[in-house]
């Protein structure tokens, strides 16, 4: 059996989506809601035409998965976003990374329970090591009442991303379920945009502007996506809810290469603790010992060995 390659697919998706923080502020200047819609609707254009291209098994889409597709539109794209924004109003960068960054922790409790088992401590604790790395590099940060009621209205964005595709993914495929949310979520974006910015949010972006939207739509949002459902559907929530936290690490990777900025000893401690966590989730228990043959020829006394079928 060839190895799973879900965890790479996990790996890349969350350090690719972690680079859309630099990628995002050449893009600053630009109305925040309407470009989340061009972000959105160049990905979903170009999921569906890979969808087009590979022609899957035909799948007629229920009240129950049109409701699930739009929920998650709803919230873990454009809610997200929406909290996202108005919560850098209230708050400082670091306290929302660290609130976010508890995702891997979050999935890791609530993944298994909406799958009907119990959590596994293994997973428990590689995500409370992943959560203290993200919160190590970010910084417990500063911000009002308001502020944390908004990171946290973000990160339930960010949970329900992954946990409302699960039930999706075994009917629909990675593809499907990242291409329909991204266009249901397209005109929630440009109403809270008209909203919001007004008419100032039709303005056309310039050259700079439209080649970050390029970058986001096809890499962070329809690669990323896809990469990220794939390997949803083969780990689990709570299992692939540990890449979460590399989002600050493909961040600081980011920040480096470009020269943005340089690494501090929290930044070093905070990524090597996400790296720890991750290992430790992604690990599985080692089989107990074996149980010891039986002599040949030999018998067993009534009621000995009985455990034994």
């Amino acid at each position: 059996m060839r190895p799973s390659t879900a965890p790479a697919g996990a790996a890349t998706a969350m350090l690719l989506v972690g680079t859309s923080t630099a990628v995002s502020a050449t893009v600053a200047d630009y109305p925040v809601f309407a470009g989340q819609a061009l972000r959105y609707a160049l990905a979903a254009a170009i999921l569906l035409a890979v969808v087009a291209h590979r022609r899957p098994p035909r799948a007629r889409l229920t009240a129950r998965d049109v409701l699930l597709l739009t929920a998650l539109a709803a919230t873990g794209l454009a809610g997200f976003n929406v909290f996202l924004v108005e919560a850098t109003r209230h708050a400082g960068p670091a306290m929302i990374a660290t609130v976010v960054g508890a995702v891997p922790l979050v999935l890791a409790l609530v993944g298994p329970l909406a799958e009907g088992r119990r959590p596994a401590p293994r997973t428990v604790g590689a995500a409370l090591v992943v959560a203290l790395g993200a919160a190590v590099a970010a910084g417990l940060g500063s911000g009002s009442t308001a502020g944390l009621l908004l990171s946290l209205g973000a990160l339930a964005g960010e949970v329900a991303f992954s946990l409302l595709a699960v039930p999706l993914l075994p009917k629909l495929g990675p593809l499907r379920v990242a291409a329909y949310p991204a266009a249901l979520s397209v005109p929630m974006l440009l109403a809270a945009g008209l909203v919001v910015d007004g008419a100032a949010s039709l303005r056309l972006p310039t050259p700079g502007e439209g080649a970050a939207f390029v970058y986001l739509g096809a890499i962070v949002t329809a690669a990323a996506f896809f990469l990220w459902y794939d390997a949803l559907r083969q780990l689990g929530a709570d299992r692939a809810g540990l890449f979460a936290g590399l989002v600050p690490v493909g961040a600081l990777l980011t920040t480096l290469v470009l020269g943005l900025g340089g690494a501090g000893p929290a930044d070093v401690a905070g990524a090597l603790l996400v790296a720890a966590g991750v290992a430790a989730g992604l690990r599985r228990p080692a089989a107990g010992p074996a149980a010891p043959a039986r002599a040949p020829g030999r018998r067993s006394r009534p009621g000995a060995d009985s455990a034994v079928p």
